[in-house]
């Protein structure tokens, strides 16, 4: 953010602030109130192009730049995120509606993916071998993939942008990020958080736009876009790669995500409890890896249900920004009308609240922290993601039976599995088809770690070392000597 606390809210393209092409604007609203905070410039198909014009030109200087150079920026950016970080998270909160604990939560894990890629430039390291056979020697490079298109979404708009624009930095790529309408001045902070930091004009770009269908589809059927990195809902990843395929650009998807929350009779119930509350309450469940769907053996689900129950209705929910609020609001209306369709459905097929269940009478995008009980195996509510503060229980008799409800949909980004038996654990989380997995933990993300799912939860890996080796082409040359 700026010095002086003034918001941009321009399109950033080459390290300038420029109006959209056509002038146009579109407003961002508090999702406690739903005022408006601020009017921002809606990027078009010229602009997009403008964009890609920035980040080519840049190019071939910052992939020329040396590993140091570039990790040294990003941990300037680092020190910047976090000296700024109250600021930052009051900002979040007051466009994305999270609490503030959620907010200042996701500013210092944002600000990690630059310190872990600082530390990363250095290391994307080749190979040279011998061939088998011994008639050359195998030499391979590691290059940028070139410029890139970011896509990402709002529910944590800090985070997903700094996950992907670190290991894109710290390949050599260059980057045009087109953040979500809802949470756009988050990206904007952080283009100037960025060129605080010394990132050179062209290298990111920050593009703003309602129109998101034809902006990004314009940057996809361009020549020089080499790479699409995109988080968001699965629908949208399937016209993404559509349109990715017609340039056959480099694309990583992290998708939806329909999270199985498994609590074994021997598990320390206490334990299941803290990491539900996490699992599931981390963004008010405005998260992909939020728990959507608990399945509790049969002889403890009753006590598990009540204590869930317990410890939900003793939320505070109120405005993000307020202290002491523990959940905000959600962040639009159409968010809301879909977590209430899908929990009046339930409760439709004979499904029974314990606590929750409906919309508060204020104003704002809220909806009450809900758990409930009897929900029928194949209700929607278990088939969709929420994306919002409920938690549906289901209950099961046996190992094979969790496994088998567990894995029962076309999602594969995280599951959980709370038990007392390590054996039984390592077991569990070996059949279950996803991409990662928290062993009695309700909280699996980290910038050291591959983050990504399986089936139509995506493709590819972010953060980790492997998330850097999503912006690289290998180049191999048969060397004699």
């Amino acid at each position: 953010m700026r010095a002086d606390s003034r918001l941009l809210t321009e399109l950033y393209i080459g390290g300038k602030a420029v109006p959209a092409s056509d002038g146009g604007r579109f407003d961002v609203l508090d999702p406690a109130t739903g005022d408006v905070v601020a009017s921002v410039a809606d990027g078009t198909v010229d602009d997009a192009i403008a964009a890609v014009d920035a980040a080519d030109q840049a190019a071939a200087s910052w992939a020329a730049t040396p590993p140091r150079q570039r990790a040294e920026i990003l941990r300037k950016a680092f020190e910047v995120m976090t000296a700024r970080s109250e600021d930052l998270a009051r900002l979040i909160s007051l466009e994305n509606g999270k609490a503030l604990p959620d907010a200042r939560g996701e500013v210092a894990y944002a600000a990690e993916f630059f310190r872990w890629y600082a530390e990363e430039a250095v290391r994307d390291i080749g190979a040279v071998t011998t061939a088998p056979s011994g008639a050359n020697r195998i030499l391979v490079l590691h290059q940028p993939v070139g410029v890139c298109v970011l896509v990402t979404p709002w529910n944590f708009p800090a985070a997903m942008a700094t996950r992907k624009i670190g290991p894109a930095l710290a390949a050599g790529c260059t980057v045009i990020l087109k953040p979500a309408s809802d949470t756009p001045l988050t990206a904007l902070a952080m283009a100037e958080i960025l060129e605080e930091a010394g990132v050179p004009a062209g290298v990111v770009n920050v593009l703003p736009a309602r129109r998101s269908g034809p902006v990004v589809s314009a940057m996809l059927h361009d020549p020089r876009v080499r790479k699409l990195s995109f988080t968001g809902s699965t629908e949208v990843g399937r016209v993404l790669l559509k349109e990715a395929a017609d340039q056959v650009i480099n694309t990583s998807m992290e998708l939806g995500g329909n999270a199985p929350f498994v609590v074994f009779a021997d598990a320390d119930l206490d334990a299941a409890i803290e990491g539900a509350m996490v699992a599931k309450m981390r963004n008010a469940g405005e998260a992909c890896t939020a728990a959507n769907r608990f399945y509790v053996e049969s002889p403890i689900a009753g006590e598990f249900a009540r204590r869930l129950a317990e410890r939900m209705s003793a939320l505070t929910v109120g405005p993000g920004t307020e202290e002491g609020v523990q959940v905000g609001p959600l962040v639009n209306q159409d968010a809301v009308d879909k977590v209430n369709g899908l929990v009046r459905g339930a409760i439709g097929e004979g499904a029974q609240a314990v606590v929750g269940g409906s919309r508060p009478d204020r104003p704002g995008f809220y909806y009450d922290p809900t758990v409930l009980v009897n929900v029928h195996p194949g209700s929607p509510i278990l088939r969709e993601e929420i994306f919002g503060p409920v938690a549906p229980i289901v209950t099961f008799n046996d190992e094979d039976e969790a496994i088998r409800l567990a894995n029962d949909t076309e999602f594969g980004l995280v599951a959980y599995v709370y038990t007392g038996d390590l054996a039984r654990g390592l077991r569990v989380t070996e059949r279950l088809e996803s991409g990662m997995v928290g062993l009695n933990r309700g909280l699996v993300s980290d910038p050291a770690a591959p983050f990504g799912g399986v089936k139509q939860s995506g493709i590819g890996r972010e953060g980790g070392h492997e998330g850097m080796l999503d912006y690289v082409e290998a180049k191999y040359i048969a060397v004699q000597w």
